[in-house]
């Protein structure tokens, strides 16, 4: 009897139905193609048991002059730098009280307190660390008080809440004295996006009953730009101020405003992105406020097409002189920079509407900005990616490569992917490289998802496309650091070091699967009796007894239910399974168990056929 040889294309394909992927791909999650051959993917570890506070949602490591490796957090709640297994809070502060403006009043039986502050400026989820506060009578003590809290709601602009280390009693009746002072971080953002400023915008009760909300970088969604200037970094919330961490401070020591910085000179008060141009060393602000008219002050009103840089190799200098580099120039089509990415020899700009070069040309203009395309946009400010060939990013219409021109990327999976695409949450998507795969992908939010779920991969090399489910919202690729490292979204949010083991953080991965498209069994006229499987694999793990189940699925027409004739567990062992099933077309279905330890790479599997007839 004739052993058919099935080694399908390379590649998820879900752009028709599954009989009309014949020879290919229809389905699958956890798995990526190598060399044309699918394999799971591969596992992960918590990076360090400690966790951050609030979603992460950008990475970005470098290495100071000593050597030491870090790693920069921007998460909807604060700003981090992760050294070894620490995560060191340097979030800015937004503003310290007087002694005596912070009072504080409790409830017997109840460790909720409200603080009274005119004026306060906070929002829900904010933290404000309190000190030189006196006990108020009872359980609530001067240590209870003098610590760090997370302001749970905002009654007021006079007043909030926070809950406390314990439960006040009947005692608890001061304000806990006039010498309490209140140090309030940056106020945090959104973790949805919102994209009107009408009714329903922004969390509920901000604002008066029927007044419009004001979007700003506080009832936004939460993302952050980073970079590094040397060994400092610069961090910049979305449409919120510049900030300035000094690595010779210290871990200890917290980011603070551009304003602040002694001798600076005319820097923006807020922006839409920051990078750092490669060579020439200037920091660009995209989105910026610009000079007023006298050229003597910000306006400190973003205008979203403004682009602005400080003097060559020195942060301090904003002002455009004829002694300096520091300029400015306006971007004109569109109504606002969504994104940006920094390649080798120019800075890639998109707006809603058109895509720009912008490039160093020394003195007088310093930069100068070309027009790419007007029909390509971008689906959200962290939605590109660059690799050794080439950039990728995500539009609305389609996945695209520039590499000196733009062009569309072909895709196998599109239309899954883009009607199934939470369009409204598109600013959260997350574009990723890895580079030992020679992978790019996208982490985005499903239709019925406000926090992502999905993935989607193209490997550039063998051009096939990869589908599933991972809640990843922030990745950087190895380089700097030895393995990919990426925000999970869990109930704590922990760094997860990626490529690492077969498992899910020492539990097995949930949900592993290939599944073929229909193929048809012998030629698809007669119907096939088969009486045999021949697998093709290899197993990768480092469990003593690795297995994965091989699912036969057949019917004879397209339209039918499929049957499930065998599910059979292979090992490195199995040298044939022997089944009895009969039709005209099957699926292969290939799928991990609750096994740990378990890696595997799939080859061509063969299978035994029969005719049996027409009927």
């Amino acid at each position: 009897m004739p052993l058919a040889k099935f080694d399908f294309i390379p590649g998820i394909n879900k752009e028709g139905t599954a009989y009309t992927a014949e020879g290919g791909w229809y389905d699958g999650n956890l798995v990526r193609f190598r060399q044309g051959h699918p394999e799971k993917i591969g596992g992960w570890i918590k990076d360090s048991v400690n966790y951050y506070q609030g979603t992460g949602r950008l990475l970005h490591p470098w290495i100071n002059l000593a050597g030491t490796k870090y790693l920069g957090i921007g998460t909807r709640y604060k700003l981090y730098i992760q050294e070894g297994n620490s995560f060191n809070d340097i979030t800015p502060i937004r503003t310290t009280t007087s002694a005596g403006d912070v009072t504080f009043s409790a409830t017997d039986g109840s460790a909720t307190i409200t603080a009274t502050d005119t004026a306060h400026g906070a929002v829900e989820g904010d933290f404000v660390t309190f000190s030189g506060a006196a006990t108020l009578g009872g359980l609530i003590t001067a240590a209870v008080l003098n610590q760090e809290y997370q302001i749970v709601t905002v009654p007021t602009a006079n007043t909030y809440t926070f809950t406390a280390t314990a439960t006040a009693n009947s005692s608890d009746s001061g304000n806990g004295g006039g010498s309490i002072v209140g140090v309030y971080q940056i106020n945090c953002g959104l973790d949805t996006y919102v994209g009107s400023t009408g009714w329903s915008a922004g969390p509920w009760g901000d604002g008066t009953w029927g007044s419009s909300t004001t979007l700003s970088s506080t009832n936004q969604l939460r993302l952050w730009s980073l970079d590094n200037f040397g060994e400092d970094l610069i961090a910049c919330p979305r449409g919120g101020n510049i900030y300035y961490w000094d690595n010779t401070n210290g871990l200890s020591t917290r980011a603070v405003s551009f304003s602040s910085l002694t001798n600076v000179n005319l820097p923006p008060t807020q922006a839409l992105q920051i990078l750092v141009s490669d060579v020439d060393r200037h920091i660009i602000a995209l989105g910026a406020d610009p000079l007023n008219a006298a050229g003597t002050a910000r306006t400190g009103n973003s205008d979203p097409l403004f682009i602005c840089w400080c003097d060559q190799e020195n942060h301090l200098e904003w002002e455009p002189k004829n002694t300096n580099t520091a300029g400015s120039l306006r971007v004109s089509a569109g109504s606002e920079i969504v994104a940006s990415i920094r390649t080798k020899q120019e800075t890639i700009i998109w707006t809603d509407v058109a895509m720009y070069s912008l490039q160093f040309i020394g003195p007088p203009y310093t930069f100068g900005l070309n027009l790419i395309n007007e029909n390509n946009s971008i689906m959200g400010p962290n939605a590109c990616i660059n690799t050794p060939k080439g950039m990728f990013w995500m539009d609305e219409s389609g996945f695209y490569a520039y590499s000196g021109s733009a062009m569309p990327v072909p895709c196998s999976v599109h239309s899954y992917v883009y009607d199934d695409l939470n369009h409204t949450q598109s600013h959260q998507i997350f574009a990723f490289s890895n580079k030992r795969f020679d992978e790019v992908g996208w982490f985005y939010c499903s239709q019925d998802s406000t926090t992502i779920d999905r993935y989607v991969t193209f490997n550039y090399e063998n051009n096939s496309w990869a589908i599933g489910q991972l809640a990843r919202t922030a990745w950087v690729d190895e380089g700097i650091v030895d393995y990919p490292r990426a925000a999970g979204l869990d109930t704590y949010n922990y760094i997860y070091r990626q490529e690492q083991g077969t498992d899910a953080d020492g539990a097995a991965m949930d949900n592993v699967y290939i599944e073929s498209g229909d193929f048809d069994i012998g030629d698809g006229n007669q119907l096939q009796f088969i009486n045999r499987i021949i697998p093709d694999l290899t197993f990768t793990g480092s469990a003593s007894t690795q297995t994965i189940n091989m699912v036969l699925k057949t019917r004879n027409y397209p339209s039918a239910t499929l049957t499930t004739n065998s599910t059979s567990a292979i090992t490195n062992s199995t040298e044939k399974v022997d089944i009895r099933a009969r039709a005209r077309q099957g699926v292969l279905r290939v799928e991990s168990d609750s096994t740990v330890g378990v890696g595997w790479r799939l080859g061509a599997t063969r299978l035994q056929l029969r005719p049996n007839g027409r009927r």
